[in-house]
């Protein structure tokens, strides 16, 4: 699930949310805002049963999946778009 909320000026507080055991183990999102690199953006667990990451990105078209344990990806449905290419936001 992805959470949007926009910001003073032209940022966009975007919070990417999955079960906090589904898929098991470590993810991260992975995407064009962050060079595609596996660690750098965590979900971490909430104590309402959830795992999330927020990020501000400016407006534009952003590529991105969650990369989990074992080398699995994973798309986002509530994204703007999935394709073969992963998910899209358009902010």
């Amino acid at each position: 699930m992805i959470k949007r909320n926009k910001l003073f000026g032209n940022q966009t507080r975007v919070t990417f949310c999955l079960p906090r055991d589904t898929p098991p183990g470590t993810v991260s999102v992975v995407g064009c805002f962050n060079g595609w690199e596996p660690g750098r953006h965590e979900l971490v667990a909430r104590r309402d049963g959830t795992r999330t990451v927020t990020l501000k990105l400016a407006p534009g078209e952003y590529r991105f999946r969650y990369l989990a344990t074992g080398g699995v990806w994973l798309d986002d449905d509530s994204a703007d778009q999935v394709d073969d290419r992963g998910s899209l936001l358009l902010l």
